[in-house]
């Protein structure tokens, strides 16, 4: 999208009104760089400030013992069941945790994780994996075929249920030849169906996941306490290379003022995605690692609530934004701007000239507005997960910005399990700025929330022509020609507006300069056992 100007306001007073709102807003606990806070952050305030009676008392923890680290997470896990588990902050974590029979290097490509190799059919409707030797459990039993077959089960609904996978609906049959081989048939091709195969293998076993957590990665599970942390401890009998750090605590940062001061003061050693006004109030004792969340930042709209079931209101408020204005305000111009549900590290996928869908301009959007039925503009709330500053800031630049054609929006703040319920899983709401990741390192993953009946379409967005793209690009076998039809879907979410799109956001990493190794994933994810001792 070119930069355009503001119309009636320019770029530095809308700054300014902004940072008025920082102070004024109910809930909002961001500032900007300039200002003299102390920490700016993004959660909610009711988690313990010091868990670290749990894990030797961080301070001691970060001047002695380079054994153990303390990293901050801006939630608490929703799940420790990782085919049950909603949120991309669990899903990170859990990463270390769980291992799928392949799993992602940071350069996105695949490698056998608990299988040691597999062999697709010509017609990719015949994935057959050879089981690695010896591969523990955390609770010392070794992997077998019926856990895999189980684990593959369990997520494709094989028992009448939903499918936890909507692409394992796929699945014909699992089958077991031998105590090394699993072998299985998909009812329609699908040359993406390895990506899926990351899904957490678990003991057939193990009756309660959720309490008893087992899986097969770096890291094992030692114990959570609701709203304050999650205790993980390395796995000597893993497989491949081992962790280099003995014992993690993820401490639940609540506090929206409080990471800057935590992390100066040693209660925690590392804090993924902080933002740029956090960095600039970071000491030198702390290395930034920069890079993108690999999501897709918008403001989400519920298509079947009113006005946002009329799809000229949505072009009108993609008219009215500029998302290099919420970039500078955000992140400090950082960012990678995106014109529909894709992000730039998919490479074939992503279609750049998308973010000129809609450059902005006011009196297209005003009139947009006027053909619509509202030409006095509309009020209309905006739910934002308080726990997320730049989303948090986000909603701030799109307040002040659809003013210009009228519209009215108020910002709600709510807690992140609140979130969940209201917006995510019941669809209360009317629209929301988050980001959307993607489970797995396929085009579908992004793009299959947006089918008419999927489960996780918490948009409500409904078109006869993406369902047709999305389904042709699912059952082609040639890949220009799947990466054309997801191009397509890509395409049709822009022109129809589904949502207001904005960014990739930048990812700012600060990480005590007493330990090293942070990697960054072509997706989103958090690889603890890459993390060392600087010494």
């Amino acid at each position: 999208m070119m930069k355009k100007s503001l119309g009636k306001r320019s770029l530095s007073t809308l700054l300014v009104v902004l940072t008025a709102l920082t102070l004024t807003l109910g809930g909002c606990s961001s500032k900007k760089a300039g200002d003299d806070a102390a920490g700016n952050t993004d959660a909610t305030e009711n988690a313990s400030s010091d868990v670290n009676s749990e894990a030797g008392g961080a301070g001691d923890t970060a001047a002695d013992d380079l054994s153990q680290i303390i990293i901050g997470i801006p939630q608490d896990i929703d799940s420790m069941d990782p085919h049950i588990a909603k949120s991309a902050g669990t899903r990170e974590v859990l990463f270390n945790v769980y291992e799928g029979l392949v799993k992602p290097d940071s350069d996105g490509n695949l490698q056998p994780a608990i299988a040691s190799e597999y062999a697709i059919s010509d017609d990719a409707k015949v994935y057959t994996f050879t089981l690695r030797d010896g591969v523990k459990f955390h609770d010392g039993s070794t992997v077998t075929v019926a856990d895999v077959k189980y684990s593959i089960e369990r997520n494709a609904g094989t028992d009448g249920s939903d499918p936890l996978i909507s692409a394992f609906s796929n699945i014909e049959s699992v089958e077991t030849p031998d105590d090394k081989t699993v072998v299985m048939t998909l009812k329609e091709a699908n040359t993406e169906f390895l990506a899926y195969m990351t899904v957490a293998i678990i003991p057939e076993a193990n009756s309660d996941p959720e309490g008893n957590p087992v899986g097969t990665g770096p890291y094992k599970f030692v114990s959570r306490s609701p709203q304050e942390n999650v205790i993980l401890t390395k796995f000597d009998e893993y497989w491949g290379e081992g962790a280099y750090i003995k014992d993690i605590t993820l401490k639940v940062e609540a506090n929206a003022d409080s990471i800057v001061m935590d992390l100066e003061g040693g209660s925690i050693d590392m804090y993924a995605r902080v933002t740029s006004a956090q960095v600039a109030q970071l000491s030198d004792k702390f290395e930034i690692f920069e890079g993108t969340m690999n999501l897709v930042q918008a403001l989400y709209l519920n298509n079947a609530k009113e006005p946002f079931d009329n799809e000229k209101v949505r072009q009108a408020l993609c008219y009215a934004i500029d998302p290099q204005t919420i970039m500078d305000f955000v992140s400090d111009g950082k960012g990678f701007e995106i014109g529909s549900s894709m992000f730039p590290s998919f490479g074939k996928y992503f279609d750049q000239s998308l973010n000129d869908t809609y450059n902005q301009d006011i009196e297209k959007a005003k009139a947009l507005l006027a053909e619509a039925g509202y030409p006095n503009g509309f009020d209309f709330t905006i739910t934002v997960p308080s726990n997320y500053t730049q989303h948090v800031d986000t909603a701030q630049v799109l307040v002040e910005e659809f003013k210009e054609i009228g519209v009215n929006a108020t910002i709600q703040e709510v807690e992140w399990n609140t979130w969940l319920d209201d917006v995510y899983t019941n669809r209360n709401f009317q629209s929301t700025v988050v980001g959307v990741d993607a489970s797995t390192l396929t085009a579908y993953a992004l793009l299959s929330r947006f089918s008419s009946e999927a489960h996780n379409n918490f948009i409500n967005y409904k078109n006869a022509d993406y369902d047709a793209a999305l389904e042709a690009a699912i059952n082609s076998v040639d890949d220009a020609e799947k990466t054309a039809k997801y191009k397509e879907c890509e395409r049709i979410l822009s022109e129809t507006a589904a949502n207001v799109y904005i960014q990739d956001l930048p990812e700012f990493v600060a990480l005590n300069k007493k330990f090293t190794g942070y990697t960054f994933y072509p997706l989103y994810a958090q690889d603890y056992s890459k993390l060392r001792p600087a010494q």
